[in-house]
């Protein structure tokens, strides 16, 4: 019987291009600021155990992106001095954020061949979280905008959020699949909301994105890079 699968939604940091080591960048100049200005008994992976409890704290309030990591190193900055971190050192984060949002987009091996190649006979959707305006430049940095029939830019990836987009642009999550660097944004949601969830793992992964495989479903799978992907969706539209 075949699984007729005809849309594929692909994340879009760490999954088509390179995201996380610009943010780690960014992890080490807040560090290197800072522990000048912080009590003797607070080390570097203190530090970064604040920021990261800053940045889950400020999820519901500014959302995915350098512009809510940028707010929490801040907000971290002024906490661990307690209010006397110096105004350059906060200029100098701003600053630090602000660079963020123009570093030059690499795309990952195999990215651009096969989502090329899936093109050609499956509907593709980018679904990704994070700043708009930031995503969107990305996007068009990329060279890959005119190979996607729809783009998706939401605040959370849920099994709710999932089943509304294959249902509005496809024919239901049933006959979708979504491909991903993220076990919890990527892979589970997707197949809770019966799809299908494909990773594809790609160096160090935020804390926050951590989840357990669902290693049960026959509707996960693992891949090494892109471009074993085409052959994977050819062997599941042949169950």
């Amino acid at each position: 019987m075949t699984c007729n699968l005809t849309t594929i939604g692909f994340d879009a940091d760490d999954t088509l291009w390179h995201n996380e080591r610009f943010f780690r960048v960014t992890q080490d100049r807040f560090a290197a600021l800072l522990l000048d200005h912080t009590p003797a008994s607070l080390d570097r992976t203190g530090l970064e155990r604040r920021l990261l409890a800053a940045e889950k704290r400020n999820l519901g309030r500014y959302g995915y992106g350098v512009k809510g990591f940028t707010l929490s190193m801040i907000e971290t900055a002024i906490e661990v001095t307690n209010q006397r971190v110096p105004a350059a050192v906060i200029q100098e984060l701003i600053v630090a954020g602000q660079m963020m949002l123009t570093y030059p987009i690499e795309l990952l091996p195999h990215a651009r061949a096969a989502v090329e190649q899936l093109a050609d006979h499956h509907r593709l959707i980018l679904i990704t979280k994070g700043d708009l305006l930031d995503q969107e430049r990305k996007l068009a940095q990329s060279g890959l905008g005119d190979l996607f029939d729809a783009v998706e830019i939401v605040s959370e990836k849920t099994p709710q959020i999932y089943h509304e987009i294959f249902t509005r642009h496809a024919e239901g999550p049933e006959r979708a699949m979504m491909v991903g660097n993220s076990m919890r944004s990527d892979v589970v949601p997707p197949i809770t909301a019966g799809g299908w969830g494909i990773y594809v793992p790609h160096g160090q992964i935020w804390e926050v994105e951590h989840a357990e495989p669902p290693s049960d479903s026959p509707r996960y799978h693992t891949i090494e890079h892109l471009g074993q992907l085409p052959d994977l969706v050819a062997r599941i539209n042949a169950i």
